[in-house]
Order: structure tokens, then sequence, then C-alpha cells
């Protein structure tokens, strides 16, 4: 069985990522408190792999690496470090050539999708997936397969979507659902195949 691409987001009621650009999961109208960090955690090592835009993989890069071994942080978020420098990456870019921490980068040398599509069929387990223009490319191309949204209870109004310019209808299926402190909910989709 292939491996399935989990986009994995923290969202708005009203579906939004980020208020302002270049927030990338830093905006004060998130509420992840430690039982919300925790699930995190054990949900990214639970992961086969991730795939990552450039804009989230180098705002990840700039804080997780040195987090690890940061002991004024707490320790939830020091293993977190330790989970994203280890667990094997993809990072999707036309400008990057090299990255670091268990990185490999795809796209500078032919179809993105078509390297993700191959990636996918030759793993197995969850694939996660950051970033908005990524998991767009991939939900049109017919390969996301799942969604993985912990939605804070607040209405942005504005901002970025969780998906960049989607314009098709896509059904899906709920899987799991749970609630966190704060207010804070998870909700788990499966995407719907077209059927012919």
């Amino acid at each position: 069985m292939p491996g399935r691409f989990v986009y994995w987001m923290n969202v708005s009621v009203d579906l939004k990522i980020e208020q302002v650009t270049g927030e990338e999961g830093s905006g004060s109208w998130l509420r992840i408190g430690e039982p919300l960090h925790r699930e995190f955690n054990a949900r990214a090592r639970a992961l086969t792999s991730m795939i990552q835009g450039r804009t989230i993989y180098e705002t990840m890069e700039g804080f997780w690496p040195a987090a690890r071994h940061d002991e004024t942080l707490p320790d939830y978020l020091r293993e977190y470090g330790e989970i994203w420098t280890s667990k094997p990456k993809f990072l999707v870019s036309r400008t990057r050539t090299d990255a670091t921490h268990n990185t490999r980068v795809i796209g500078r040398d032919g179809d993105a999708i078509e390297q993700l599509a191959r990636l996918r069929d030759e793993s197995d387990g969850d694939i996660g997936v950051g970033g908005a223009t990524l998991a767009t490319h991939l939900l049109h191309a017919g390969l996301l397969d799942q969604l993985l949204l912990f939605t804070h209870p607040v209405i942005l109004g504005r901002g970025r979507p969780l998906f960049d310019g989607h314009d098709t209808a896509a059904e899906l299926d709920l899987l799991e659902q749970r609630s966190f402190d704060e207010g804070v909910t998870l909700h788990r989709y499966a995407v719907r195949r077209p059927t012919a």
C-alpha cells in the first residue's frame, strides 16, 4: 500500500492559516499549550517522513534545530526540535540547492509533482505535508490523501487560506476528532477520490 500525504495545519474557524504574511505558525491567535504540543510531537514522531514547501521549511529550519538543545525551553519543545531535525524530510523548492537536517531537495530538476507521486508510491505510512501552496498542488493532482486540521477558536476574517487558490470542490470523510485545552479541536479527514 502506498504512503499517504497528510496536510497538517493549524487553522482559524474561517480556515485561515495566517492573518498577516509571514506569520507561519507564530500568530498570536494560535492557542498551543503543552497538551496540544505533546500531541503534535506524537503525531510527528509517527510520520514516515515530511514534505515541506520552501517557506514553511525555512521557518522550521530557523527555529527547531537550535530549540532541541535550548535548556531555556520546555522539554516538549526541545523534543519537537529533535523530532523535526532527525525526521527524513523533502524540501520542494525551485530555488534551494541544498538543505541540512536529514533533508533532500526536490523540484529543481523536473516536475515536483511527478517526483512526489513516486515518493508516495515508494513509501508507506503517513507523510506529513507542510505548506498551503504545496498542499494545493497535491490536491489538484489527486495526490492529497488526508487533512489533519487543528482548529483554533478564532475568526480571522482575512489572511492566507488553507489552500492557495483552490476553486474545485473536494469531498471529505471525517476519520477522527478530538478536543484540546483552550478550545482547540482536531479534525482528521480523508479526501474522497472522484468516482468515474
